[in-house]
């Protein structure tokens, strides 16, 4: 099947291709000096219960541990000796891995990277040497305070959803993890009907098709015998939490911190409500995103009322979040949640003019074909709405879904989800004397 999208800035002309053992491979030529094999799974923090969170990430690391075909390190010195890059993330909903390397070198390196996702080692040595590893990262990440300010607003606005918890888990549940509950996790998640291959880059589409299927082909042999484990057991999808009915205010001292933090944010539909999202995508854009957003203008530019802010439509799976961060001094906490919500209600008010939302509008259409130039940015973006949704026209279509929003819809978008008199708040107070 080829796709193609709405017209625009930018052509792309994706092949999808389903094979019979589940895995969908998604491919696209693209003049560009490098191949990007990207492979997504629908696998992340989300799917775990409390007593494993982190597995997801513990197992991204051990992936790269080796496999009996593929010696410990042997798929890195391969990948540097040619130039190549390499890298994984997990996420709550997904978590993927990637090599970028030049087209000669492709048909090499690609089954490599196959052979490590579905027949890692996970040998006890390699495990137990990795959890030190993986508690300092922990130990690190609880150390950033934006990562703690994060931590904090997810808890504030996910009750009973996943997304509360951290990616990363806590260090009590990760010194309890056994090897043998990873390898479980792993034969149960790692499976290629759980798999997004796109690979994106200056070779015949048929070409990149065939090597990625050889390699998946070569690797499922290696597995027992060549057995694949049985289908995946569906995780069932929570329904969205209600959003806020008042004011829910959190405060925390922080004796690390020189500035506050503010955090004002709202339950606002997630991606298995993307329509709904491309209203408050372009909301953010007009309140913070950019030196000429509202609140960047008006609280840091004109009033100096904070060191910055911005604003983010966080789209999960299930749920989302709308998210308004501001770095400020302590005495600033109330005069800035009240301008904040000012605008918020300016919003509710008076529609916004036509050449503002023609303005955000072009610019949140252009952060997505900017973001589309490389053959590792193109791989990337259809993994995501293909791991996420399902359908990589939720990727070609973006812009112009973007472009559709008008006025009307935006401001009714506002007074649906962003009322001024229920929402989450989180303050983080510098340690006073």
């Amino acid at each position: 099947m080829v796709v193609t999208s709405a017209p625009y800035e930018i052509i792309n002309q994706p092949v999808v291709k389903r094979l019979a053992n589940g895995l969908t491979i998604i491919a696209e030529q693209m003049p560009t000096a490098a191949v990007n094999l990207n492979i997504w799974l629908s696998v992340g923090s989300r799917v775990e219960s409390d007593a494993i969170n982190g597995m997801a990430h513990f197992l991204e690391h051990m992936i790269f541990k080796g496999t009996p075909q593929l010696q410990c390190g042997e798929f890195e010195r391969l990948i540097e000796e040619r130039g190549a890059i390499t890298n994984a993330a997990t996420s709550q909903d997904y978590t993927h891995y990637y090599i970028t390397t030049a087209p000669k070198d492709f048909a090499k390196l690609a089954p490599l990277q196959v052979e490590l996702l579905l027949n890692a080692h996970l040998r006890d040595s390699d495990f137990e040497r990795e959890r030190p590893v993986i508690l300092e990262e922990i130990r690190r990440s609880e150390d950033n305070p934006r990562r703690r300010v994060f931590q904090h607003s997810m808890a504030l606005n996910f009750e009973q959803l996943p997304y509360r918890r951290t990616v990363l888990g806590p260090q009590s549940v990760i010194e309890q993890l056994s090897v043998n509950q990873m390898r479980d996790f792993h034969w149960r998640w790692y499976q290629p009907q759980n798999m997004t291959a796109v690979v994106v880059g200056d070779l015949p589409t048929e070409q990149l098709i065939a090597t990625v299927e050889q390699s998946f082909e070569q690797a499922i042999a290696h597995r027992r015998q060549g057995t694949l484990a049985d289908p995946l057991e569906s995780v069932p999808v929570s329904a969205p939490e209600a959003p806020f009915t008042s004011v829910s205010r959190v405060n925390y001292t922080d004796p690390t911190l020189q500035q506050a933090r503010l955090v004002i944010s709202w339950r606002v539909p997630g991606l298995q409500q993307l329509s709904e999202t491309y209203d408050l995508d372009v909301v953010a854009s007009i309140l913070g995103q950019g030196r000429t957003a509202r609140l960047v203008q008006d609280l840091r530019e004109t009033r100096a009322l904070v060191n910055s802010i911005s604003t983010s439509n966080i789209t999960y799976g299930e749920q989302g979040v709308f998210y308004i961060s501001a770095n400020l001094s302590i005495d600033q906490l109330d005069a800035v949640e009240t301008a904040v919500l000012e605008h918020i209600q300016r919003l509710h008010d008076e529609p916004v003019s036509e050449a503002e939302l023609s303005r955000v509008q072009t610019q949140v259409a252009n952060r997505y074909v900017f973001g589309n130039e490389t053959s590792s940015d193109r791989a990337s973006m259809y993994g995501y709405y293909h791991a996420m949704t399902g359908d990589i026209e939720n990727a070609l279509n973006y812009p112009t879904a973007i472009k559709k929003v008008d006025a009307a819809t935006l401001q009714n978008a506002v007074r649906r989800y962003l009322p001024v008199d229920a929402y989450g708040v989180l303050r983080l107070h510098p340690e006073t004397n």
